[in-house]
């Protein structure tokens, strides 16, 4: 049986109250290549829930690095700061990482922790511009729990509510009808990104001046599609564009399908429809896994600024007549496995 949020009363508690915090030691990939084991070793990245590989618990143990062998909550200190994986297995944290264990008991249940982690994770974008997770500020954050008559933690819906989730396994009739050997690479041609897209800035709006609402706010981040929150503000950007990185997790592209704001450090790609191409989201998708191919240039803190951003060239396929052609690019996305479910 399904249930609603709407079913249970809600009640603001600090992070403190519900959960113990415990910070992280350096843990250097080295050790982990020289002392494999089960545990898995946490850091600051969102890939594979900031698992940068499994270490030996005893050595963990002598170097009395951070660890628990019960399930947990993990958050990035630094780098993907704010963002918070469940750990099933227990796990051991470096130093840009903390572990978080519910304090009851009672509640200490794969389910709660994914609720919990749920609403964790709406809090990330308050730690965007290279904020970052201090174990004060954090454990005194509100956060808005569903609670009991006597405003407890109501533990009980917050694991009925994650059990009722209902959800099938996404199919795709696809069968992958462009093999990767006929992309034909080889045959592509270079264009510059300016002579494709109007290259548009986005516009610096505080945390402090940002009101809630409806409207997307993407920032530099390289998840949740860019959207960093949401706001109130008035979009000021198009949807069925590309916003596109510059700053931050440099080269990041994604397609953005409703009008939304653009922080200052996310430039916005316009289509120009010189030839009467209809832009759609295939397109767009095509073009943003070709832009990331572009990220190995702006590492170590280097910036893609507008001017060179729009002078950048970039390899397509194209017609006979050597323009783009979109024609292929939509329909490579579309013959893609789960191209059929976009």
């Amino acid at each position: 049986m399904s249930m609603k949020l709407t079913d249970v009363k809600w009640h603001s508690f600090t992070i403190g109250e519900i959960f113990n915090l415990y910070n992280g030691k350096g843990i250097t990939k080295e050790e982990i290549e020289c002392n494999i084991g089960e545990l898995p070793a946490i850091q600051s990245g969102e890939e594979n829930n900031g698992c940068i590989g499994k270490i030996d618990r005893s050595y963990c143990i002598e170097m009395g690095y951070t660890y628990t062998d019960e399930p947990c909550l993990t958050v990035a200190r630094t780098g993907s700061a704010g963002f918070v994986a469940y750990q099933p297995n227990g796990c051991v944290v470096g130093d840009s990482a903390k572990i978080l264990i519910l304090k009851d008991g009672n509640a200490k249940k794969s389910s709660v922790y994914l609720f919990m982690r749920t609403i964790l994770m709406a809090n990330q974008y308050k730690y965007t511009y290279g904020r970052k997770v201090t174990e004060h500020k954090y454990l005194s954050e509100i956060i808005m729990l569903p609670a009991t008559a006597d405003n407890n933690p109501n533990w009980k819906f917050m694991e009925q509510y994650i059990k009722s989730l209902n959800h099938k396994p996404l199919a795709t009739s696809n069968r992958g009808g462009y093999a990767s050997h006929t992309l034909g690479i080889e045959n592509w041609k270079e264009f510059r990104i300016g002579d494709l897209f109007d290259v548009k800035k986005g516009k610096r709006l505080t945390l402090d001046d940002q009101i809630d609402g409806d409207t997307p706010y993407i920032g530099a981040i390289d998840s949740n599609n860019g959207v960093a929150n949401y706001i109130g503000q008035i979009a000021i950007h198009d949807g069925n564009t590309i916003s596109l990185s510059y700053n931050g997790s440099v080269g990041e592209a994604f397609y953005q399908p409703k009008p939304f704001w653009a922080t200052d450090d996310v430039n916005v790609l316009y289509f120009k429809d010189n030839n009467n191409i209809t832009f759609n989201k295939y397109i767009a998708l095509f073009f943003c896994t070709i832009l990331r191919q572009e990220k190995y240039r702006y590492s170590y803190g280097r910036k893609w600024v507008l001017e060179s951003m729009r002078s950048t060239t970039i390899k397509l396929p194209v017609t006979a007549d050597m323009k783009p052609d979109y024609d292929f690019m939509e329909n490579y996305i579309k013959s893609l496995p789960y191209g059929d479910r976009i």
